[in-house]
C-alpha cells in the first residue's frame, strides 16, 4: 500500500525509539541540568515490549514502510537490542534497518548486531580532541571509544556513517579535523546544523552554524561539487570533494529545511506515533497495541493519522 499524506508526501521511513535512556547527557539533545539522575524515565512496563515493536512495525510495513531507522537515547542499552533487530528483518517489505548510535558501546556488540541483519550504522561524534567532545556530550565519554566503535562496525561490514552537530561557540573549531580525519577513513561524515528539540537545549539561532557556512568552512580546504541524492526525500543534501575523495552531507533541518519531501514518521519508546521529528504532540498507539484491538484496526487508526497529517511544508 502506498500511503500519502495532505501533502502527497509518502509514509516510507520509519524511527522506532527503543529506550529514552542514554549515558550521554549532550548539550544539544540531554542537558545534564534537566535529565539528571532525578528525572523520571520510563520504567520497564511504560516502554513497547519486543513483541509490541515487531508487531506495530510490520503494521506499518503494510502502509509502505521499507526502511526503519532504531534509535534512542541510546539504543545500546536496550538488551533486547538485537533480538529486536532480527524481528525486523522477518517483516516482509523491510528493505533497510539502520541503528543511530554514539557510539560508545559499539565496539562489543557491531559484530552481534550485524549477525542479527543490521544494516547500516550512523555514529554521533561532535570532535576529534576529548575537551571538546566530553564538553559537548556532558563529561560522559572520551573520543576513543567512539573511534574504537566506528572501526569495529566497519569490521563487521556494516555500512558507517558518522553525525556530527555543529554548534557554534561550542565545537565549529572541530569542523575541519573531523571532515580531514573521516575522508582518509573513507567514512561518510554528515554535519547537522544545531536544532530545537523541545525546548530542553537552550536552542537559539545564535547558535546555529548554517548549511551555507559549513560550505564555505570546507571548502575553503577541500573543494567541493554537489552530489545528487540517493533517493527522494533524502535528508541530507550531499558534496562530494573535487579531489574524488569521498563525500560529505550536510543535514539542514534549520536554514534549508527538507519538510516538503519528507517520508519519515517517529515511535517512541513508549509507543507514542509523530508525524514529524520535530513535533512535541503525537499519538498514543500503546492502548491500542495493548488492548484486544486486531491488526486491522490498528492498521486504519494508523491510516487515519497519515492520511490526516498537515505538518507544515517549509
Amino acid at each position: 500500500m502506498e500511503l500519502d499524506d495532505h501533502y502527497k508526501r509518502n509514509l516510507r521511513d520509519l524511527r522506532i525509539s527503543v529506550t529514552d535512556r542514554c549515558n550521554f547527557r549532550c548539550r544539544y539533545c540531554m542537558p545534564e541540568e534537566i535529565f539528571n539522575k532525578d528525572y523520571p524515565f520510563l520504567s520497564r512496563e511504560h516502554l513497547l515490549s519486543v513483541d509490541e515493536i515487531s508487531r506495530i512495525a510490520r503494521i506499518f510495513a503494510r502502509l509502505g514502510v521499507e526502511k526503519i531507522r532504531l534509535t534512542g537515547g541510546e539504543p545500546l542499552l536496550r538488551k533486547e537490542l538485537p533480538e529486536i533487530i532480527r524481528r525486523m528483518t522477518e517483516i516482509s517489505g523491510i528493505k533497510d534497518i539502520a541503528l543511530t548510535t554514539n557510539g560508545s558501546l559499539l565496539a562489543r556488540h557491531a559484530e552481534s548486531l550485524a549477525e542479527a541483519g543490521l544494516m547500516r550504522v550512523a555514529v554521533s561524534l561532535d570532535a576529534l580532541d576529548d575537551e571538546t567532545f566530553m564538553k559537548m556530550n556532558g563529561g560522559k565519554s572520551r573520543v576513543q571509544p567512539v573511534l574504537e566503535g566506528i572501526e569495529a562496525a566497519a569490521a563487521a561490514g556494516l555500512l558507517v556513517k558518522v553525525n556530527m552537530v555543529v554548534q557554534k561557540g561550542m565545537n565549529e573549531h572541530a569542523l575541519l579535523p573531523m571532515v580531514e580525519y573521516f575522508r582518509d577513513k573513507g567514512h561518510i561524515l554528515r554535519m547537522i546544523e544545531f536544532m530545537d528539540v523541545g525546548n530542553t537545549n537552550g536552542w537559539d539561532w545564535k547558535h546555529v552554524v548554517s548549511k551555507q557556512e559549513l560550505l564555505e568552512r570546507i571548502s575553503a580546504k577541500f573543494p567541493l561539487e554537489p552530489k545528487a541524492p540517493n533517493y527522494t526525500g533524502e535528508v541530507a543534501s550531499r558534496f562530494q570533494f573535487k579531489d574524488g575523495k569521498g563525500e560529505i552531507g550536510i543535514i539542514s533541518s534549520v536554514s534549508d529545511a527538507f519538510c516538503s519531501t519528507c517520508t519519515r514518521g517517529r515511535l517512541s519508546a513508549e509507543g507514542t506515533f509523530y508525524t514529524c521529528l520535530f513535533a512535541s504532540e503525537g499519538h498514543d498507539l500503546r492502548p491500542l497495541l495493548r488492548s484486544e484491538a486486531s491488526d486491522e484496526e490498528l492498521e486504519e487508526h494508523l491510516i487515519s493519522i497519515w492520511t490526516g497529517r498537515h505538518d507544515a511544508i517549509r
